[in-house]
Protein backbone atom coordinates (compact mmCIF):
# COMPACT_ATOMS: atom_id res chain seq x y z
CA UNK A 1 0.00 0.00 0.00
CA UNK A 2 1.28 3.43 -0.86
CA UNK A 3 -0.05 6.88 -1.49
CA UNK A 4 1.61 9.13 -4.04
CA UNK A 5 2.82 12.62 -3.09
CA UNK A 6 1.12 14.00 -6.23
CA UNK A 7 -2.25 12.63 -5.13
CA UNK A 8 -1.85 14.15 -1.67
CA UNK A 9 -0.98 17.51 -3.27
CA UNK A 10 -4.14 17.25 -5.36
CA UNK A 11 -6.25 16.50 -2.27
CA UNK A 12 -4.79 19.47 -0.38
CA UNK A 13 -5.83 21.67 -3.31
CA UNK A 14 -9.26 20.01 -3.60
CA UNK A 15 -10.03 20.52 0.10
CA UNK A 16 -8.45 24.00 0.40
CA UNK A 17 -11.84 25.82 0.48
CA UNK A 18 -12.61 24.04 3.79
CA UNK A 19 -9.73 25.53 5.77
CA UNK A 20 -6.12 24.73 6.59
CA UNK A 21 -5.48 21.30 5.05
CA UNK A 22 -2.54 19.08 5.88
CA UNK A 23 -1.75 15.44 5.30
CA UNK A 24 0.24 13.05 7.45
CA UNK A 25 1.59 9.63 6.52
CA UNK A 26 -0.02 6.84 8.56
CA UNK A 27 -1.18 3.21 8.24
CA UNK A 28 0.77 2.83 4.99
CA UNK A 29 -1.36 5.64 3.59
CA UNK A 30 -2.13 9.14 4.82
CA UNK A 31 -4.56 11.01 7.02
CA UNK A 32 -6.14 14.27 5.85
CA UNK A 33 -6.74 17.00 8.41
CA UNK A 34 -8.70 20.24 8.18
CA UNK A 35 -7.87 22.71 10.92
CA UNK A 36 -6.34 19.78 12.86
CA UNK A 37 -9.48 17.61 12.56
CA UNK A 38 -8.82 14.17 11.02
CA UNK A 39 -11.64 13.71 8.50
CA UNK A 40 -10.27 11.56 5.66
CA UNK A 41 -8.00 8.60 5.04
CA UNK A 42 -6.05 7.86 1.85
CA UNK A 43 -4.92 4.32 1.06
CA UNK A 44 -3.40 3.39 -2.32
CA UNK A 45 -4.54 6.74 -3.74
CA UNK A 46 -8.15 6.01 -2.76
CA UNK A 47 -9.90 8.64 -0.64
CA UNK A 48 -12.12 7.56 2.25
CA UNK A 49 -14.23 10.10 4.18
CA UNK A 50 -15.30 9.93 7.85
CA UNK A 51 -18.82 8.67 8.52
CA UNK A 52 -21.11 8.17 11.49
CA UNK A 53 -24.77 7.38 12.11
CA UNK A 54 -25.83 10.77 10.74
CA UNK A 55 -24.16 10.62 7.32
CA UNK A 56 -23.40 6.93 6.62
CA UNK A 57 -26.69 6.40 4.74
CA UNK A 58 -25.69 9.07 2.19
CA UNK A 59 -22.58 7.05 1.32
CA UNK A 60 -24.45 3.74 1.26
CA UNK A 61 -27.18 5.22 -0.96
CA UNK A 62 -24.45 5.97 -3.53
CA UNK A 63 -23.21 2.37 -3.33
CA UNK A 64 -19.92 3.42 -1.71
CA UNK A 65 -17.91 0.92 0.32
CA UNK A 66 -16.32 1.31 3.77
CA UNK A 67 -12.60 0.99 4.33
CA UNK A 68 -11.81 -2.55 5.54
CA UNK A 69 -8.65 -4.48 6.29
CA UNK A 70 -7.61 -7.86 7.70
CA UNK A 71 -5.93 -8.18 11.09
CA UNK A 72 -5.20 -11.43 12.91
CA UNK A 73 -7.64 -13.29 10.68
CA UNK A 74 -10.48 -10.84 11.31
CA UNK A 75 -12.01 -8.31 8.96
CA UNK A 76 -11.94 -4.81 10.47
CA UNK A 77 -14.26 -2.10 9.09
CA UNK A 78 -13.55 1.53 9.91
CA UNK A 79 -16.02 4.41 9.86
CA UNK A 80 -14.56 5.78 6.63
CA UNK A 81 -16.31 5.31 3.28
CA UNK A 82 -14.90 5.71 -0.20
CA UNK A 83 -15.50 9.16 -1.70
CA UNK A 84 -17.65 9.30 -4.83
CA UNK A 85 -15.51 9.35 -7.98
CA UNK A 86 -17.39 12.31 -9.44
CA UNK A 87 -16.74 14.37 -6.29
CA UNK A 88 -13.00 14.07 -6.95
CA UNK A 89 -13.42 16.13 -10.13
CA UNK A 90 -13.79 19.52 -8.43
CA UNK A 91 -13.83 21.32 -5.10
CA UNK A 92 -17.45 22.31 -5.72
CA UNK A 93 -18.55 18.69 -6.16
CA UNK A 94 -16.47 17.56 -3.19
CA UNK A 95 -17.65 20.29 -0.83
CA UNK A 96 -20.90 18.67 0.43
CA UNK A 97 -19.13 15.33 0.98
CA UNK A 98 -16.20 16.97 2.75
CA UNK A 99 -18.52 19.02 4.98
CA UNK A 100 -20.39 15.84 5.86
CA UNK A 101 -17.12 14.07 6.75
CA UNK A 102 -15.97 17.06 8.81
CA UNK A 103 -19.27 16.99 10.70
CA UNK A 104 -18.81 13.29 11.50
CA UNK A 105 -15.21 13.89 12.59
CA UNK A 106 -16.22 16.78 14.84
CA UNK A 107 -19.05 14.77 16.40
CA UNK A 108 -16.64 11.89 17.08
CA UNK A 109 -14.13 14.29 18.60
CA UNK A 110 -16.78 15.82 20.88
CA UNK A 111 -17.98 12.37 21.97
CA UNK A 112 -14.57 11.42 23.28
CA UNK A 113 -14.24 12.16 26.95
CA UNK A 114 -10.99 13.68 28.12
CA UNK A 115 -8.74 11.22 29.91
CA UNK A 116 -8.24 11.42 33.63
CA UNK A 117 -5.08 13.09 34.78
CA UNK A 118 -2.85 10.79 36.74
CA UNK A 119 -1.75 11.90 40.12
CA UNK A 120 1.93 11.65 40.75
CA UNK A 121 2.94 9.23 43.44
CA UNK A 122 4.36 10.79 46.56
CA UNK A 123 8.11 10.31 46.92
Amino acid sequence: MSTSPDYLDYLRELFAPLGLIRTRRMFGGAGVYCDEVFFALVIDDILFLKTDEQNRADFEREGLEPFCYESEGRRITLSYYRAPDEALDSAALMQPWAHSAMGAALRAKQAKTPGRKRKKACP
